[in-house]
């Protein structure tokens, strides 16, 4: 299905890989094709997509990126994004597909049977990734560089300037070639996570293995899953494993960092939701991962009555897990101490379905391919805190960048 997806231009792959970590209202959906698109820079974004979501009753794919918070507070970005994916983008596919273990359903044609063919008749390539020379490889901070930027961060937050930030360092490949459609296949296969995608937009490709949800939206309740809390698997050896969940579990550190983040859920979501309906349905939840196991926290809320999409993103966007507290302050810090443009990292990827319910992602785990300009890159960050030790932190870098670069390996 893929291989035939591959010749649009425009396409949005959402894989749930059958996870049961939280609600999923689609287990695996493909939308192909756009009857019509919505494409915007800050500025008016927002108001402007709302308005396109207003005239499109159908369904609706796509993503908001990171530089979204220009419009939303007053800042700016200032490095060179070299991804080029708009800030934000929506289509209204030409066809759905939507899969089970049962039965695959194709939505939007009449010709249903010979899109079925199509597929089924699809080229499939076995996984090849020989072209992508690891040696292009590199990273935006040494580990000396990094490590230096994290204690310059804690000075931050001993003064009162924040209290926790998340600081990115990015891998990045120039002049370089993939084959898009197998490094996620391969990085599916290294790493099936709960909120993975694969999407294109003319030569932009996210190739997105995600364990967090941003936001859902099913009638008037929201729900956010925000990820704060990692420690390593350790799959060959079941003893080390287990302790290193509950290592996790009981790490104040970890724990201190998840619970800001919960706060900074609860008092969004509380803007837009009925006063007094916005609690934590589950506190500081340890799930593993092939790669990791993660720290999930679970809010969610009753919405107000005729809240906009608009209203929703304004209140919540960028999400908490992926900036800090307070979130303009750390944003502003982003800016100062990171040395990439984010892109599509760390915004948001999902629907919006025909009633108006959504469910979006957190883009983390995830390779950014612009193949016009042969740029690659992908980001891992991790939340610091007061508590932080910078050598582990540029360690827990290193882990949840691991698979996308074994994703990369031939």
């Amino acid at each position: 299905m893929l291989n035939w997806a591959n010749r649009f231009s425009i396409f949005c792959f959402l894989d749930s890989h059958n996870y049961q970590t939280g609600p999923h209202s689609i287990d695996c959906i493909l939308a192909v094709g756009a009857k019509n698109q919505f494409c915007a820079e800050p500025g008016t974004a927002l108001q402007e997509l709302q308005k396109f979501i207003n005239h499109q009753p159908g369904w609706l794919f796509g993503h908001l990126g990171y530089d979204l918070k220009n419009e939303i507070e007053d800042l700016a970005s200032n490095h060179n994004n070299r991804h080029q994916f708009p800030v934000v983008f929506f289509f209204e596919p030409e066809l759905i597909i939507r899969l089970t273990e049962q039965e695959l359903i194709i939505e939007g044609s009449e010709k249903a049977e010979i899109v079925f063919t199509e597929i089924m008749e699809a080229n499939v390539e076995e996984c090849n990734v020989e072209s992508f020379d690891q040696q292009k490889l590199k990273q935006r901070f040494s580990k000396e560089e990094y490590i230096s930027t994290v204690n310059e961060l804690k000075k931050h937050i001993l003064r009162g300037d924040c209290y926790e930030i998340n600081f990115c360092n990015e891998y990045f490949a120039e002049d370089t070639t993939i084959d898009a459609l197998s490094v996620y296949r391969k990085l599916s296969s290294l790493s099936p996570n709960p909120f993975s995608a694969f999407y294109k937009i003319e030569d932009q490709y996210l190739i997105c293995a995600s364990p967090e949800r941003y936001l859902r939206k099913e009638g008037n309740k929201i729900l956010s899953q925000p990820i704060k809390g990692t420690s390593s698997r350790f799959l060959q050896d079941e003893n080390k494993d287990a302790k290193s969940k509950q290592e996790l579990n009981k790490s104040s550190k970890d724990r201190s960092e998840n619970v800001m983040v919960v706060d900074l859920v609860r008092n969004d979501l509380s803007r837009i939701c009925v006063e007094g309906t916005v609690t934590v349905d589950e506190l500081f939840g340890v799930y593993s991962f092939p790669q990791v196991h993660q720290m999930i926290s679970t809010v969610s809320g009753k919405l107000k009555e005729n809240t906009s999409f608009e209203e929703i993103i304004r209140a919540t966007f960028p999400m908490g897990s992926m900036t800090g507290a307070p979130k303009k302050s750390v944003m502003e810090m982003i800016e100062k101490y990171e040395r990439s443009n984010r892109g599509i990292f760390s915004g948001a990827l999902g629907y919006i379905n025909s009633n108006g319910d959504f469910d979006f992602n957190v883009v983390i785990r995830s390779i950014m391919y612009n193949a016009k300009e042969k740029y690659l890159s992908f980001l891992a960050g991790s939340g610091i805190t007061f508590y932080s030790d910078a050598e582990k932190e540029y360690e827990e870098c290193q882990m949840k960048a691991a698979a996308m670069k074994l994703a990369l390996k031939s």
